[in-house]
């Protein structure tokens, strides 16, 4: 699957990206999954990985992965290279995310995140998740508490209308905040 968002590419990855995913963690995570992890899910059957790229570039910009469970999407990550966020590309990664797991029949989305990531809540607030509880002491670099969002109705026949306005949305936050890729230097 290839999405083209103004100049950008969203695809499926693949084993090829291997070391370019270890290196988005690394900046991004400091090391939250290691390369075994990365194979595993970029083997599994029930694992969707998408990279966004710029024209012309083979640099990994931003990665979502989503486990399918039964009718879930669980997504376990959503990231953006810090040079590049608040530029619209994290909208984009999670749009194609939710397109995707529409796609392939899921009924809903699901996530945890650190309840003091603002910036991320509200990213996905945006997109309609709601909190529907908090774990307790998840993470265990800080003993920080998870929010535990979900959005429903992924299958629901007003969900392609919703596309369609986040399409519109995502279009526009990235028409207004990106220069023009190809001439970046990364």
């Amino acid at each position: 699957m290839i999405v083209k968002l103004t100049a950008l590419k969203i695809k499926s990855l693949s084993l090829e990206d291997l070391n370019s995913l270890i290196e988005l963690d690394q900046v991004c995570f400091d090391g939250l999954w290691t390369a075994d992890g990365y194979i595993r899910e970029l083997e599994s059957p029930n694992s969707y990985f998408l990279g966004i790229f710029p024209p012309c570039s083979h640099e990994l910009l931003g990665m979502g992965c989503f486990w399918s469970i039964l009718e879930e999407a669980h997504i376990t990550i959503l990231a953006v290279h810090p040079q590049y966020q608040n530029q619209g590309l994290g909208q984009a990664l999670l749009y194609s995310v939710l397109k995707t797991a529409s796609e392939v029949g899921l009924e809903r989305a699901t996530l945890e995140v650190r309840v003091s990531n603002h910036c991320a809540i509200s990213l996905y607030q945006k997109f309609g998740f709601q909190t529907a509880g908090k774990r307790p002491r998840y993470y265990t670099d800080n003993d920080e508490d998870a929010l535990i969002l979900w959005l429903s109705n992924l299958q629901h026949p007003q969900f392609n209308e919703t596309l369609q306005v986040w399409d519109e949305m995502v279009t526009k936050r990235l028409s207004q905040s990106l220069l023009d890729l190809s001439q970046m230097e990364i």
